[in-house]
């Protein structure tokens, strides 16, 4: 007998979270008007609610624009964005320019939408809203709110985690290569080996970098320190029946060469390179420098001890 969905956690925790959803949801409606008082609390409702709830929006709408549109396939690197700061203009400010039909695209965003258009038209509006939608998400992520949301799908790891071996499924982040929209992909982000990867979905493949900027990933880090992984000197090395690739060897001495010292001039000079294993190197360097101090005194008063001992002799 399979369990029902009172007795499964996970099953009980997401009608929960869509309880809230859906309360939320219509609070707002009945404040705009679109749907009567005694129908606004849509927490109790079963599983044909969203069937019910379409009947009981005015204009035959299908429900709010960012609840649809970070529903939808392919859109699940976005959060939704809070309704204040969608209808505070200072926010938009020069995105009129970038976007068409920018008054119809911000009423379709809004809710507010009730212009009688045909089907042609109304698909470029929704072009033109989807777009609005993210230049404007593009900005709120980068808010404390919009931080605490992208934290969120960050420690869920909905954004993926990363492909190399050696960074152990760390979570990614979006980002984009660009702040200019139509230019470059959206890509992810590692944050233990710092370095970028395409998407595995075609679906997120076409989202344009612009929706998630190029400061993004860095400024949460700058927000949440705590998040900042410990650098990993972790790498591969290529070997052949055990035996060290000559080739590929040399280089990677080099490099760990070149790492290793650029790692003592930070030490000199105080700042923290972030590897995990530096503390440990740090003690044991400590510890080497004693025992050569310890060695330069003693010679140093061998020396003396000679030197005194000779001008007794020649005294």
């Amino acid at each position: 007998m399979e369990p029902s969905s009172s007795e499964n956690p996970d099953n009980a925790n997401f009608e929960e979270d869509m309880g809230v959803r859906w309360s939320k949801l219509g609070a707002r409606l009945q404040r705009r008007g679109w749907i009567s008082s005694g129908s606004s609390d849509l927490s109790d409702s079963d599983s044909n609610s969203s069937a019910d709830f379409g009947l009981q929006v005015h204009h035959g709408d299908e429900g709010p624009f960012a609840i649809c549109f970070i529903s939808s396939r392919g859109n699940e690197y976005f959060c939704e964005i809070d309704e204040d700061y969608l209808t505070d203009r200072f926010n938009l400010t020069g995105l009129n320019t970038e976007v068409q039909y920018y008054q119809y695209a911000l009423d379709l965003v809004t809710d507010v939408f009730d212009l009688d258009c045909d089907d042609e038209m109304r698909e470029t509006i929704e072009k033109s809203a989807r777009h609005l939608y993210g230049l404007v998400h593009a900005r709120y992520i980068v808010t404390t709110r919009g931080l605490a949301k992208m934290l969120d799908k960050y420690k869920k790891a909905d954004f993926g985690k990363c492909p190399r071996v050696m960074c152990k499924s760390h979570p990614l982040l979006p980002m984009g290569q660009s702040d200019n929209p139509n230019v470059k992909a959206v890509k992810l982000y590692c944050a233990k080996c710092e370095d970028i990867y395409n998407p595995k979905s075609s679906r997120h493949s076409a989202i344009d970098g612009a929706y998630f900027g190029t400061s993004f990933h860095n400024i949460i880090f700058q927000v949440y320190p705590a998040l900042i992984p410990a650098k990993s000197a972790d790498r591969y090395i290529p070997r052949i029946y055990g035996f060290r690739v000559h080739a590929p060897a040399t280089l990677i001495r080099w490099q760990d060469g070149q790492r290793d010292d650029m790692r003592k001039r930070l030490r000199k000079l105080e700042i923290e390179s972030g590897f995990k294993d530096d503390e440990e190197e740090v003690e044991a360097e400590d510890s080497d420098d004693d025992d050569e101090d310890e060695e330069v005194e003693m010679e140093v008063l061998e020396n003396g001890e000679m030197e005194g001992g000779g001008l007794n002799n020649q005294i």
